[in-house]
């Protein structure tokens, strides 16, 4: 039996602009994805199985085993969407099939998928621990993106992320800023992430210079001491990305009597926000499970 664990993302800084070589700040958190192999019982078949955090099942296929054609599926586009993953992770490990007559995988969320945490790349890297595969590679060939979650499921902490070239650079960062007054809110919204990227393409024509600005921004966030300093850059930040992509910030939408400071992380309109709030835990998470956001982190316990 082999058993891995890829860490969830959250993207702070870059959103989009990551994507075209822009310095992003990225956080892993503790909430991932578990991934275990064992044997098969059933000789030439690969039976696969995702679970939700309570161990319901939520995905079920049987695969031919090693041509991964589907035998049969709960979802046959989430079937062939597997098969094109693990397909990837075997043109790098050309004897990554030949080794097992019969498998099977279950793998578990520590999340609901519809937090948007990283369901795929959490995957992608579990497989990749297991079968040797460049996930990043993987990611190129099946899901795309720019990789930063790639680099959060292995990290320890945050990270600054670029493509440079197409290749990815990860570097190790601290903050110097106050995280104790840092919170995560979910919004209750699933963003699908490519329509996000499709409207940002549609926008941006090659413009190097908010790719630097953009830069700039995540590299400041790493001096910032200061509950003002952060308040202050994540206006610039939702400033610059509300204009390019022409959308209200969320705080406009969502919270517009809220004393702190929003940002959206990652694909603009869902999932989490960040807020800054100089109350406490208790009073912070209260003001917004009043206003119908119940699930609220602070950063101690997500990141």
């Amino acid at each position: 039996m082999k058993s891995t664990h890829a860490k969830g993302k959250l993207l702070l800084t870059g959103e989009y602009f990551v994507l075209d070589g822009a310095w992003a700040l990225a956080l892993p958190v503790r909430l991932g994805q578990s991934l275990r192999v064992t044997g098969g019982k059933e000789p030439g078949v690969l039976h696969w199985q995702s679970r939700n955090p309570d161990e319901s099942v939520w995905f079920e296929a049987s695969f031919q085993w090693p041509d991964l054609s589907v035998l049969s599926s709960s979802d046959e586009a989430t079937a062939r969407t597997l098969a094109d993953i693990l397909r990837a992770c075997g043109r790098q490990v050309p004897d990554l099939f030949s080794a097992y007559p019969s498998l099977d995988i279950v793998t578990q969320n520590d999340f609901p998928r519809e937090w948007g945490l990283g369901t795929s790349s959490t995957l992608i890297a579990a497989l990749g621990q297991w079968t040797g595969a460049n996930p990043y590679q993987v990611l190129f060939e099946t899901m795309g993106g720019s990789g930063y979650d790639i680099a959060c499921a292995y990290a320890e902490g945050p990270l600054l992320y670029r493509l440079q070239q197409g290749t990815p650079q990860v570097q190790a960062v601290q903050l110097a800023g106050p995280v104790e007054q840092l919170f995560f809110v979910y919004l209750g919204k699933k963003q699908n992430s490519r329509e996000g990227i499709a409207r940002y393409r549609e926008r941006v024509q090659q413009q190097p210079e908010l790719v630097e600005k953009v830069s700039a921004l995540s590299l400041r966030f790493l001096e910032a001491t200061s509950l003002e300093a952060w308040n202050d850059l994540i206006r610039e930040h939702e400033t610059l990305v509300s204009q390019t992509l022409d959308l209200p910030r969320a705080k406009d939408l969502y919270f517009p009597d809220f004393p702190g400071e929003i940002k959206s992380l990652g694909a603009w309109g869902g999932d989490f926000v960040l807020a800054t709030s100089q109350e406490s835990d208790a009073d912070t998470k209260a003001w917004f499970k009043e206003r119908g956001f119940p699930v609220c982190f602070n950063w101690a316990s997500l990141v």
